[in-house]
């Protein structure tokens, strides 16, 4: 049984509720992305960085990119509760675990706070 201190207080409907959303998200930014292409077979830096200079873009990718966070966020802990537990691995199953996810909160952050400075350049 996976303890609540492990859920980090989340519940399976929110869960189940913003994985949907999330792919919802990606999908809108995929098709979006593939129509661009589609028009602009080859398109010019100008093209490409004029796209990515509008904050409507701006504002669209970063949404993209924290759906990415939470639907790889919530993926990686549903294999890792279903997978590093107990009657698996023994008793040190639960702080491996918690290092384990720890871990990918991590790179999550890194991923998501790389992106904010590609994005609006902080640095």
């Amino acid at each position: 049984m996976v303890k609540s201190v492990t859920s980090l207080g989340r519940s399976g409907l929110s869960d189940w509720l913003l994985q949907r959303v999330s792919a919802l998200i990606m999908s809108a930014y995929l098709l979006f992305m593939v129509g661009f292409f589609v028009l602009n077979p080859s398109p010019s830096y100008e093209q490409w960085s004029g796209l990515h200079s509008s904050l409507a873009m701006r504002i669209f990718s970063l949404l993209t990119i924290l759906s990415i966070a939470a639907h790889a966020w919530i993926g990686i802990w549903c294999v890792l509760t279903d997978y590093i537990t107990v009657r698996l691995i023994g008793p040190k199953a639960t702080p491996i675990r918690m290092f384990l996810q720890l871990a990918m909160i991590a790179v999550i952050l890194f991923y998501v706070v790389w992106t904010l400075d590609i994005l609006w350049g902080f640095n």
